[in-house]
């Protein structure tokens, strides 16, 4: 009797599980993107987002605004873009091979640097590959660097001019970007995003805070990157967790109990999920208001495809019930809904994704496609918002005159293109 009693007082004592749209307002305010910035925003802005997410993935695609800026601008709504090119020169942040090619917390750049010593990154492996096969040209172009300074990919002419595509590069650029992933070279800055490359010794002198090697071992980093993924997720399961960083072998739940054990994690059951959901302590605030239905969600921006919400493909289904694919490597015949195509985020749901391209010397911000998820009704308050966020972003992207060519359903599109019209 007595042993029935205590195991009824120990599940009694066991907290409900979480609703679906608590775990995503749980996810959405780790991520910065509960509610919009209720104030200007201000260059330490970028860093403390930065921080917020750990790190920041790197493309150059230019349809729009580059994802890094994009990604920003989700969380930050109007900020100057210079913001993140200065917090690369005052070494606030710095570039490394992370989940991709990612700025991260200065702070974080110690870990980074052991991971890569140990050669746990396969970008490290993939260079020195490459050094062993091209150690005479590649040690002449380091020495070059540290005798004459810094230099840019563009600064080495290229023999077939006619070739052009990352897949392409140049001897040089392939060298440079080999020592950079086995860490002999950094990247103090940019110019017209450009990277430019210098010996990592200098760059590492000018961090804040100060570099410091990290003195943990490779299962300490590897922890260390686990409750960094959790943190930066909010709420995720085991499966979720390896993607965050590239790590490998895959995270599964007997790796995370040891977690939950010392306290380090969380363990907070979704409806639904069919697996364990897992919080980050420093999150147990964040967790009881969400369990409290104390978590509002507000926010209505556009996504850059290579944003954390969506990166991860089977979380974002779990997450969001919405299914995406980065299109832009795809060829075109197979693509489904376009190019470059931005998720919209609408007060804690994606509920749909535009093909955009931003005409800079005209002016013009230009919706090829739009597509709103099956089911979504079309609401005025849908409308307003998903409006207003095309328009900000548009005017952010100095294209302040929008062009819609094309809505599923057309219906949402005469809607937005009436809405544009009486807010002038």
């Amino acid at each position: 009797m007595k042993s029935q009693t205590t195991l009824s007082s120990a599940l009694s004592s066991q907290p409900a599980p979480l609703s679906l749209s608590q775990a995503r307002r749980l996810h959405l305010a780790a991520q910065g993107l509960l509610r919009p910035l209720d104030r200007r925003p201000r260059p330490v802005d970028v860093v403390e987002a930065i921080e917020r997410m750990r790190l920041l993935q790197i493309d150059s695609i230019h349809v729009v605004a580059r994802s890094p800026y994009l990604v920003l601008h989700a969380r930050l709504g109007d900020y100057d873009g210079a913001w993140l090119d200065e917090a690369l020169v005052q070494g606030r942040i710095a570039e490394c091979w992370a989940h991709e090619a990612c700025f991260v917390p200065a702070a974080d750049l110690p870990m980074h640097r052991a991971w890569r010593e140990r050669g746990a990154h396969w970008a490290h492996r993939h260079a020195a590959r490459m050094h062993r096969d091209h150690r005479a040209d590649m040690d002449e172009l380091l020495e070059r660097i540290r005798a004459q300074g810094a230099v840019r990919a563009a600064d080495f002419p290229r023999a077939d001019r006619g070739v052009s595509g990352w897949w392409e590069w140049k001897p040089e650029k392939r060298w440079l970007e080999a020592w950079f992933a086995l860490g002999e070279l950094m990247i103090p800055r940019r110019e017209r995003f450009q990277r430019v490359y210098d010996l990592a010794e200098r760059v590492l002198a000018r961090l804040d805070p100060p570099f410091v090697p990290s003195q943990l071992d490779t299962s300490g980093l590897r922890r260390r990157f686990i409750l960094d993924s959790v943190r930066a997720l909010g709420i995720a399961q085991a499966r979720w967790v390896a993607d965050y960083y590239r790590l490998r072998p895959a995270v599964d739940e007997a790796e995370l109990a040891p977690l939950v054990a010392s306290g380090e994690l969380l363990a907070a059951p979704v409806q639904g999920w069919g697996a364990p959901g897992y919080v980050h302590r420093e999150h147990a605030p964040l967790l009881d208001k969400a369990r409290a239905g104390r978590l509002r969600a507000t926010h209505t921006t556009l996504l850059s495809p290579f944003d954390p919400l969506v990166w991860d493909r089977a979380r974002a289904q779990a997450m969001f019930n919405f299914e995406y694919a980065i299109e832009c490597y795809t060829p075109a015949p197979k693509r489904r809904y376009g190019y470059y195509v931005l998720p919209i985020l609408h007060r804690g749901s994606l509920v749909g994704r535009l093909d955009a391209k931003a005409h800079r010397g005209e002016g013009v911000f230009e919706i090829k496609a739009l597509f709103l998820e099956p089911g979504q009704e079309v609401t005025p308050r849908l409308v307003a918002d998903v409006g207003d966020a095309i328009a900000r972003t548009a005017t952010w992207h100095g294209t302040p005159e929008l062009r819609l060519e094309r809505s599923e359903p057309a219906a949402f599109g005469r809607a937005l293109r009436a809405h544009w019209k009486a807010v002038g």
